[in-house]
């Protein structure tokens, strides 16, 4: 006969909560870093467990935080609509401070940096979403608008909605950013014609568009990188 062990009747050095205050949260795996959030179980399983079961489904790793929904969450035992709350807002945050790290190294000319600092806001959009980065003449980044979202198509992609928020900015430079769902980053040919519109249109704005980067699964391409901002 299966006996259940609750969390109080677990030695104080397996304890999540105790763990973290004698080792540190570095010591924590991931599941028992959740169970310290979650904070109780159900009679008939520990936080931990609950944990456990939550990074089971999906990806099968912390990334369930982020892609599953506050109802799926609450599909497992012991998770309620503050829990699965709860575990949305941790997600969020981990995001950000991924972002703020990063901005901090985003420059123009290194392609990469600014792929990084947009990777996990983008790489998990179910949708294409069309993101415009702004830049002032000393290529620090003033900010970004969500310009579209849908396929990115040259005939719904409007050069003026990009150029009156690039003006709205006071921006110099510019550089488009949008996701693939599908996690490949090549461009399609509807990529190539945004980006010679926008490119153009920039041209006779005296406002740079610098870049046009697509966002893959963990990847991504450049359009300056591979020549093709021309």
């Amino acid at each position: 006969m299966h006996t259940h062990i609750t969390m109080k009747e677990m030695p104080e050095s397996e304890k999540p909560y105790e763990k973290c205050i004698q080792r540190g949260a570095k010591g924590l795996s991931d599941a028992e870093l959740l169970a310290v959030i979650l904070r109780t179980g159900t009679v008939q399983r520990t936080s931990l467990q609950t944990a456990q079961q939550l990074l089971r489904g999906g990806e099968g790793n912390l990334l369930n935080l982020v892609n599953m929904t506050i109802e799926e969450m609450q599909e497992i035992p012991g998770i309620g609509q503050v829990k699965a709350a709860q575990m949305k807002c941790v997600a969020e945050l981990a995001m950000r401070i991924a972002r703020t790290r990063r901005a901090v190294k985003i420059s123009l000319n290194q392609p990469e940096s600014v792929a990084g600092y947009y990777m996990e806001t983008l790489r998990h959009e179910s949708k294409e979403k069309l993101l415009l980065a702004m830049f002032d003449a000393k290529c620090n980044l003033l900010g970004d608008e969500v310009i579209s979202v849908g396929t990115v198509n040259h005939s719904l992609v409007s050069p003026r909605e990009v150029f009156l928020k690039a003006l709205q900015y006071k921006a110099v430079h510019i550089v488009m950013l949008h996701n693939h769902p599908s996690g490949d980053p090549t461009p399609s040919e509807a990529d190539k014609l945004v980006t010679k519109r926008i490119a153009a249109c920039g041209e006779m704005m005296d406002i740079v568009l610098a870049d046009h980067i697509i966002i893959g699964d963990n990847s991504y391409i450049s359009f300056r990188e591979k020549g093709l901002l021309g």
